[in-house]
């Protein structure tokens, strides 16, 4: 090899001189600095280098070494080199297998790379030397920086685990002031490359030497920081404790060096989140305190996963977040009307907010909750409600809940704590103005875990809910833009001051038109989907579905109507899938024929009451209204009353006093006034399992006694419902809507209410209702009579002064006009 140079003496004075050659071969670095006079290792990998390398040790050439600028770059030019380089020579080479080398190579001097001459097969160029700067002014600073150097480094020898030694001792014996700062600063692998290359290419000594001086003293601060921490965890055992101090230890050299770590960029990216957030200035000071908190953790603590997770759902809520509603009147009258049939003041009542809230944007939403029996709409009448707003939807359901933990949250005290149901909702519909159905919220339970229906006060008042406070956020949250709508089947179950903070908007079951408009325009078209049929296989015709409806269905809603769709659905499909491909006409005959004989017959009324002391009633129950039947039988004995039917206190008492009426208007009635004396009296309500009570059965009791000891049978065709009391009043009732549904259903054409229900009447009955039925308004117990027992002629006459019942009807049926003697 040419240009070799003697091994350096201690002095640091060299036997020969170097002359950088005109051109030589250009080797780029990545990450890595070789300074004059000092031996290093390196690997070869990219083919041009390998090349490069192959020629200069076959023709001893010396290379010149110039770290890149950007490490990444795979085919450097020279702006992608940094200027000052290093002559070297090649000491050691060997070859891998995998075709890479490893060279040990030898700085020799600075050099600058002045040109790149050629690229091909490899780098070469034209350098000059780089000489240093050595002022005679200068001596004096340059020996105190030396010894202070030497000093330093010394230190940092006897901190630092990983430098040998021999060091020490191979410094104190250099002299020359360029040679020194050199060989530390190349003995230092904790500098970074940049800093290295700075010190190379500082020509003036007396620079380099201070810059160098700078480092070591910033060098030394870390280790003696490491050196202190260590000192203070060193009786600390245990895998926790251990963990913790590595951590802290590189958490302090990293702080020194400016440098961040994996956590430092979690805790900044939480930062920026949160600021983008939109958080209310109370919400943003929690938070950015609870993300202090969390920057002082060790990631192995355990409170640093709780703390994690309160953050990110404090980032992931919707605090400015809104959906932009457009409130279009006909668009949602329209939505609703497609999809619900009926429900005309539920309706009206939402029309009615949209139109105020277009108005007025700022006010104070309603909190609606829709009353009715299973399968009227509820819940799907508040999903068209978020579709027409364009607003999202979330729906949970309080069926159950007991724990007020479900509503307001856990505490982060305990493990596995999470926010509320509430705030849960908000998260997942992405939107703080949101529509929010809670459902069957009056199925709410209540332990020893707390009463959720009393968590619900603060959610569903309007004055309250916007500094709404979760248990687990402890921040408050504003609900005031979220359209609250809740869903019942019944009210008595709901506490009053719960009930209070609602609007009630009853929904009463469908009529057989509606349920057959519904299940022309909706269920049909499902089912035979869902079954894999299609329009051009199967036909429901109106008269096929009224035979399901009336033979087949007796409910409010429309489930039990769409599940004997579906039946008939799943039988034609294994028609077809036998081989059966004729196209199907659903007819009544074809109806019966499948799903086998009517379930109920609209006779069963007439045929009921064929018989003296059976007359027809209404109830009301929870998932609509039905007919029930009241039987009374006289019989021998001491004058006892018998009530059977499972009936409650409320009920017997209305017995007792339909029993005080008849037997104190017994001659009135052309009834025996001792009857009582030497006869008993059974009144029976059938279906015994199911509990039954409430004033409403008043009327049908005194009618079901007075037929039986007057012998005269009630109308078949009739039903009636009111409280009574002992001086023969008819007092109003509740559930007007629902009993003249069921008692439609049940096949009745004339139906008996009390007078002061005449306004239930012309709001909740609409004329489809009405149509085909006789609405009996009445006042007196002796009205009720005149219309519902049979036998004209034999109506009894009345005493003198007895006064004229007033009987006011939609419709006057002949033979049946009241009258008085």
């Amino acid at each position: 090899m040419s240009n070799q140079i003697e091994p350096l003496d201690p002095a640091g004075s060299e036997t020969s001189v170097f002359r950088v050659p005109p051109e030589m071969p250009v080797l780029p670095l990545r990450d890595t600095v070789l300074f004059p006079q000092a031996f290093m290792p390196l690997a070869v990998a990219r083919e041009s280098s390998v090349k490069l390398i192959d020629e200069a040790v076959a023709s001893g050439q010396t290379i010149a070494v110039f770290a890149q600028r950007e490490a990444g770059e795979d085919e450097p030019g020279q702006k992608d080199l940094h200027e000052i380089g290093t002559a070297s020579q090649i000491h050691k080479m060997f070859k891998l297998p995998d075709g890479s080398l490893r060279i040990i190579v030898q700085g020799l001097a600075r050099v600058r790379l002045d040109e790149i001459t050629g690229t091909r097969p490899y780098l070469r160029g034209k350098a000059t030397e780089a000489p240093e700067l050595l002022k005679d002014e200068d001596r004096l600073e340059i020996d105190a920086l030396q010894r202070n150097i030497k000093a330093n480094f010394q230190q940092i020898v006897s901190l630092s685990p990983l430098m040998s030694d021999d060091l020490q001792s191979l410094a104190s014996n250099i002299t020359d002031p360029g040679r020194l700062a050199d060989f530390i600063a190349s003995g230092l692998g904790t500098i970074a490359t940049e800093t290295k290359q700075e010190v190379l290419q500082t020509l003036d000594v007396r620079a380099r030497l201070d810059l160098l001086n700078r480092l070591l003293i910033k060098e030394l601060e870390v280790l003696e920081l490491g050196s202190k921490i260590q000192s203070q965890v060193q009786s600390e055992v245990g895998k926790n404790q251990r963990d913790y101090f590595l951590r802290e230890q590189l958490k302090a050299i990293q702080k020194e060096l400016g440098e961040g770590d994996d956590q430092t960029r979690e805790i900044e990216e939480l930062r920026t989140k949160l600021e983008a957030a939109g958080l209310p200035e109370a919400v943003k000071k929690e938070a950015l305190r609870e993300l202090d908190r969390l920057s002082k953790m060790p990631p192995a603590a355990a409170e640093y996963t709780v703390a994690r997770t309160y953050l990110d759902w404090i980032v992931a809520l919707p605090w400015s977040k809104r959906t932009d509603e457009v409130i279009d009147l006909k668009k949602t009258k329209g939505i609703m009307d497609a999809e619900h049939s009926g429900l005309e003041k539920a309706k009206d009542r939402i029309l009615e907010y949209l139109a105020v809230r277009k108005l007025n944007p700022g006010m104070k939403g309603p909190i609606l909750c829709f009353v009715g029996p299973p399968g009227v709409g509820k819940t799907s009448l508040a999903r068209s409600i978020a579709q027409s707003l364009g607003r999202k939807f979330v729906r949970i359901s309080l069926g159950g809940v007991r724990d007020e933990a479900e509503i307001r949250g856990h505490r982060r005290t305990y493990i596995g704590a999470l926010p509320g149901q509430i705030i849960q909702g908000l998260r997942r519909a992405e939107s703080k103005n949101p529509v929010f159905i809670l459902d069957e919220v009056d199925k709410l339970g209540s332990d020893f875990r707390g009463d959720p229906s009393s968590a619900l006060l603060e959610v569903l008042d309007p004055e309250q809910n916007h500094t709404f406070r979760d248990h687990y956020l402890d921040v408050p949250f504003d609900l005031s833009e979220v359209l609250f709508v809740t869903t019942a089947n019944v009210l008595d179950t709901i506490p009053p001051p719960l009930r209070d903070r609602m609007e009630v908007l009853e929904l009463p079951g469908y009529t057989e038109e509606e349920k057959l408009a519904i299940a022309r325009d909706h269920l049909v078209a499902k089912q035979v989907l869902n079954h894999g049929l299609n329009k051009q296989q199967v036909v429901f015709t109106d008269a096929g579905l009224r035979a399901v409806i009336r033979g087949y269905t007796r409910e409010a809603g429309v489930r039990n109507l769409e599940r004997e769709i579906g039946a008939i659905c799943r039988k034609i499909a294994r028609r077809r899938a036998e081989g059966d491909d004729h196209k199907v006409k659903v007819t009544p005959e074809f109806v019966e024929q499948l799903l086998g004989s009517f379930r109920f017959m609209a006779e069963e009324v007439k045929d009921r009451t064929k018989q003296p002391g059976v007359a027809t009633g209404m109830a009301w129950t929870p998932v609509g209204g039905d007919v029930l039947f009241v039987e009374a039988k006289r019989m021998t004995g001491g004058g006892s009353l018998t009530l059977t039917g499972q009936l409650g206190d409320v009920m017997k008492e209305s017995a007792r006093a339909a029993l005080s009426w008849v037997r104190a208007h017994a001659n009135e009635w052309q009834i025996d006034p001792d009857f009582f004396k030497h006869s008993e009296m059974h009144v029976h309500v059938p279906s015994g399992a199911i509990p039954k009570d409430g004033p409403s059965a008043g009327v049908t009791m005194v009618t079901a006694m007075v037929s039986e000891l007057t012998r005269r049978p009630v109308r078949g065709d009739l039903s009636m419902t009111g409280e009574i009391t002992l001086s023969g009043k008819v007092l109003p009732v509740g559930g007007i809507k629902e009993k003249v549904l069921a008692a439609k259903r049940a096949g009745v054409k004339e139906v008996v209410l009390p007078k002061q229900n005449e306004k239930n009447v012309k709001e909740d009955l609409g004329e489809e209702l009405l149509k085909g039925l006789t609405i009996h308004l009445v006042s007196t117990i002796d009205e009720v009579l005149l219309l519902a027992l049979v036998h004209e002629n034999d109506r009894p006459a009345r005493k003198k002064g007895a006064s004229s019942p007033a009987v006011t009807a939609r419709k006057t049926r002949p033979g049946h006009a009241p009258r008085s003697r």
